[in-house]
């Protein structure tokens, strides 16, 4: 049951939240102080506080005490769902003092056992009238809750609401930051001179380390196959580097290259798609994200990263994936066009050998340009050398006799 607090102890505890409030910005941190914290004060069984996204529109547990701190991150619900979204959707406290498990509203979580509990006290994280949450307090035995209590609470959920955004910016801001370093250490890549193979393995490991992906890989097309073959990762699994390619039409991967968008799984052992889940278990591999190399309009291979646990793939976090994805895009097509210039530069530097060359053997043996070239030829094939190193021998010993 609610302890009944006199204004000193009502004082007392205020002070206690400022300290806590003003102890750390860490989010984690912060809503376990302050879960903590109520239900010692306030002698409550539980405290549960819930975080809304306002991107995907629902509620996440961010905060408890007394559940299992396994369940955090894994509860999740709409608005207007449960009691708790009700609260968010109107903006407005509950309070149930007896089988709040009958209230029409109430949701069930197995993980949370909430049907044990009696009473629940229900109130809206407000900072100026825009929703940042819901904080819930829960008690085994009936509790009637008084106009008092539900002011002080109230009054508690204004303090942390501000602190609470501020240290969400600021765990926002931390990962922006490390994603930004990510990019630019990518982009620094490409701009270097380094071969490609080391490229594209700097990026994959860069990237798995930088944003804490268990295994990061890039895929590239094989038009004549219609495959996807794994060309750089940072896995040291033999197994997983030399898995066979995957069939585009068949593949998960094979998906963002024809629907031309990350794709987003988040357990790939429930998709019938993934083909090759017996490594996938034995790499302890579970969501994936698969972002397509884009050049221009074409696909030209797939950005892969796992994590070893359940994952929702956040916008920034895809954002910042298709940027990498571009940017190995960028370094690989570079690349393909620069060995392109070198061919046809090597190709026309032949041609002036060779036909400097057929000239030095029809002014020296009386040969016509066909003959020349034949015997050019044939002397090629008996010594297995290239025409511009019979062309090169030629001039050579031209200028040696003159």
């Amino acid at each position: 049951m609610i302890k009944s607090l006199s204004a000193k102890k009502e004082l007392d505890l205020l002070h206690r939240i400022t300290n806590i409030l003003s102890s750390t910005i860490e989010l984690p941190e912060l809503l376990h102080k302050i879960s903590k914290m109520i239900v010692d004060v306030l002698g409550s069984n539980s405290c549960l506080i819930f975080l809304y996204d306002d991107q995907k529109e629902y509620l996440v547990l961010s905060g408890a005490h007394n559940p299992h701190s396994e369940t955090l991150g894994k509860i999740k619900m709409k608005m207007g769902e449960g009691i708790t979204g009700w609260v968010a959707e109107h903006k407005e406290p509950v309070s149930i003092s007896e089988k709040a498990y009958e209230d029409p509203r109430f949701k069930h979580f197995p993980s949370l056992s909430e049907d044990k509990f009696e009473s629940l006290l229900s109130l809206p994280l407000l900072l100026k009238s825009q929703l940042i949450g819901v904080i819930n307090l829960q008690n085994k035995k009936p509790h009637h809750y008084r106009d008092s209590e539900i002011e002080l609470l109230s009054t508690i959920s204004k303090q942390v609401a501000g602190s609470i955004e501020n240290a969400r910016l600021y765990t926002q801001t931390k990962a922006w930051a490390k994603q930004i370093e990510t990019l630019a250490q990518v982009s620094r890549l490409v701009a270097g001179k380094s071969y490609l193979e080391e490229i594209l393995r700097l990026i994959v490991s860069i990237t798995a380390q930088s944003l804490g992906f268990k295994i990061c890989s890039l895929m590239l097309v094989d038009q004549k196959n219609e495959e996807l073959a794994i060309v750089a990762t940072q896995s040291l699994s033999e197994d997983y580097r030399t898995k066979p390619a995957l069939k585009i039409k068949e593949s998960l991967s094979g998906r963002a290259v024809l629907e031309r968008k990350p794709i987003l799984i988040h357990d790939i052992h429930k998709e019938p798609e993934y083909q090759y889940p017996e490594i996938a278990r034995a790499e302890g591999l579970c969501s994936l994200v698969s972002v397509p190399m884009m050049v221009k309009d074409k696909c030209i291979g797939v950005l892969n990263c796992y994590t070893p646990k359940p994952h929702h793939f956040t916008e920034m976090e895809t954002k910042m994936l298709t940027s990498v994805a571009q940017q190995a895009a960028i370094a690989i097509e570079h690349t393909r066009l620069t060995q392109e210039a070198l061919s046809t530069k090597e190709e026309l530097e032949a041609r002036k050998l060779i036909e400097k060359a057929k000239g030095i053997l029809m002014k020296e043996k009386k040969l016509t340009e066909e003959d020349a070239f034949r015997e050019m030829r044939k002397t090629s094939m008996d010594k297995r050398k290239t025409m511009k190193e019979i062309s090169e021998a030629i001039i050579l010993s031209s200028e040696i006799k003159n």
